[in-house]
């Protein structure tokens, strides 16, 4: 059984068998400190029985009227705990998150292009692509503006382009 709980400083430490993926993004610890200082509620940690870090989530709200949101920074899953659920459980913190703490319109993240499997998850978790954003990725990548709609956003405007 994992647990589902809030990322704490000391993780820092024990994430590497997570970040260590060519597809994740490994940040400045200040950028990770800022997310926890911020928007501690979207900063979640999956931990295995054993204390072994599994996964985490980091995310943040923005925008103002319709396009006020929660994006995902970083979702990710080390290696040898992935297909098994995690990745949506994350998400799913995420999203609820948005809506009912933060009354978000709708959620978005950027993948790159290149990520046919990541793709493929978030469209099974009812992502769609809004568009393409040329070079986000150091100038070198393209990524996809995926985005879910909430309750909140009645008409699915959100989801649009």
């Amino acid at each position: 059984m994992t647990t589902t709980r809030a990322f704490r400083c000391e993780d820092l430490f024990k994430f590497n068998n997570i970040n260590l993926d060519a597809l994740t993004e490994t940040y400045q610890v200040s950028f990770y400190l800022q997310y926890m200082s911020t928007w501690p509620e979207f900063f979640k940690a999956e931990a295995h029985p054993n204390g072994k870090l599994m996964g985490y989530v980091m995310g943040k709200a923005e925008g103002e009227g319709e396009l006020w949101h929660g994006h995902v920074t970083a979702v990710t899953v080390a290696p040898e705990f992935r297909r098994r659920g995690l990745g949506r459980k994350l998400m799913n913190s995420l999203e609820a998150t948005s809506e009912h703490v933060f009354d978000a319109y709708f959620v978005d993240l950027f993948v790159r292009v290149s990520n046919s499997l990541a793709i493929g998850m978030y469209e099974n978790f009812g992502y769609s692509v809004y568009r393409r954003v040329l070079g986000y990725y150091s100038g070198t990548e393209d990524a996809f503006d995926m985005r879910k709609a909430l309750p909140r956003d009645v008409h699915r405007k959100s989801i649009v382009p």
